[in-house]
């Protein structure tokens, strides 16, 4: 499955956002792989609206995989602060959008009821 989330980062912290996302630690980029996060991009707008795109099996069970992680909880420890609403980890704070279009989903079924 595809998922789209959004959150926010306070706009003040958003150059110590990005750092930190230059160079994310080895472990967690290993537990991410480990725990089916694929394909995973973080997009990030001057005012400071992040948006996240992932394949998974299935979102809940990648997201619960991690949490049985140390390093998860380190990274959202350090990461929480960032975030607009610090007092929540900031992988519980995403808001996962709906998709209402995919082009390769919409081709195969034009052609499909073309054949």
């Amino acid at each position: 499955m595809r998922v789209c989330f959004r959150s926010s980062i306070q706009p003040a912290l958003i150059d110590e956002y990005r750092r930190r996302h230059a160079a994310v630690w080895l472990e967690m980029l290993r537990a991410l792989k480990a725990a089916g996060w694929n394909n995973y991009s973080l997009f990030l707008a001057g005012d400071g609206l992040l948006v996240g795109y992932v394949e998974c099996d299935d979102f809940d069970a990648a997201r619960a995989r991690m949490a049985l992680t140390e390093v998860n909880a380190r990274w959202q420890a350090e990461m929480a602060a960032l975030f607009e609403n610090p007092g929540q980890a900031p992988d519980e704070g995403f808001q996962v959008l709906e998709e209402v279009f995919n082009l390769d989903s919409q081709l195969a079924a034009a052609q499909a009821s073309t054949s």
